[in-house]
């Protein structure tokens, strides 16, 4: 939702004649190929995919091509036939969050890591606690744990009680693949009472602003600016669709990495501010 925020915020900023007609994908890779697979039968001009694993749309991908229909997607991953995508890098904002918790702990105490293999981005991250650990020799890996996505919440929390179980005041780090099982698990420690463990995620979304702010023990998280990817790849229609620019004079690698932004107690911005502004300009 916030991605499409920001591709209408540019259509209307830009007092563009542009119909948007949105389909829900509801995170199943069939129904996204599907949804594509109509928009050309449609006669669509652009098509977008937001956020859907596109590993079962490649045959509707090659029908779009053959239909001249050009397809960008946002935080997707990159596939061929794609214009663009235009994501955050994964592999940097694990190494970013990892790396905070590291340095927080001061290099020594045990970890837990909440990992989700199926979409790239959160596999790429979960790669990127694996590479930081094992630059920090004193730091002890207790468990990790694969998120169920079909019940994250409630499937992080049970975990992270379990893991209180087991491990008790051992617990000092919780690295989690996005915000929410990140928020689990500051619940749970929460509720045990564990005053040594803290936890970070990635995304920056509106109710991790919030734990950051009130003191939780979820601490930090890296803001995507899901915006301006919105945005962006409005811009790019304009440029490529629109004003009929060569796609490699203006996008000249086919994944386009946006700035992120650390977020901690220091910088959590205010209720109702954009949470990857925060290091716009800094």
């Amino acid at each position: 939702h916030r991605a499409l925020d920001g591709f209408n915020a540019y259509i209307k900023e830009n007092n563009l004649n542009w119909t948007v007609d949105v389909s829900d994908g509801k995170g199943s890779p069939a129904t996204a190929a599907e949804l594509l697979e109509d928009a050309v039968q449609r006669g669509s001009s652009v098509i977008i995919l937001s956020m859907v694993d596109m590993r079962a749309s490649q045959a509707s991908l090659d029908d779009a091509k053959k239909a001249k229909v050009p397809v960008f997607t946002i935080d997707a991953g990159w596939t061929p036939g794609l214009v663009v995508d235009i994501t955050s890098n994964n592999l940097a904002m694990g190494a970013i969050i990892n790396a905070y918790m590291v340095d927080r702990l001061g290099g020594q105490g045990g970890v837990i890591a909440f990992k989700e293999n199926s979409h790239h981005g959160v596999r790429k991250r979960g790669k990127e606690f694996d590479v930081v650990m094992g630059e920090s020799p004193g730091i002890k890996v207790l468990a990790d744990h694969q998120i169920d996505v079909t019940n994250f919440y409630a499937d992080s929390k049970n975990a992270m009680e379990d893991f209180i179980t087991r491990f008790g005041d051992e617990i000092n780090g919780v690295f989690a693949g996005w915000d929410e099982p990140a928020m689990a698990a500051a619940d749970a420690i929460k509720e045990a009472g564990l005053k040594n463990a803290f936890v970070v995620g990635i995304d920056g979304n509106t109710a991790a602003m919030k734990y950051i702010r009130d003191g939780s023990p979820l601490v930090a998280t890296v803001a995507q600016p899901f915006e301006k990817m919105g945005s962006q790849t409005g811009q790019y229609i304009s440029d490529i669709v629109v004003d009929g620019k060569d796609p490699d004079t203006v996008i000249p690698v086919k994944q386009v990495y946006l700035p992120t932004c650390l977020i901690t107690a220091q910088n959590v911005p205010p209720e109702g501010e954009l949470p990857w502004k925060a290091c716009d300009g800094k």
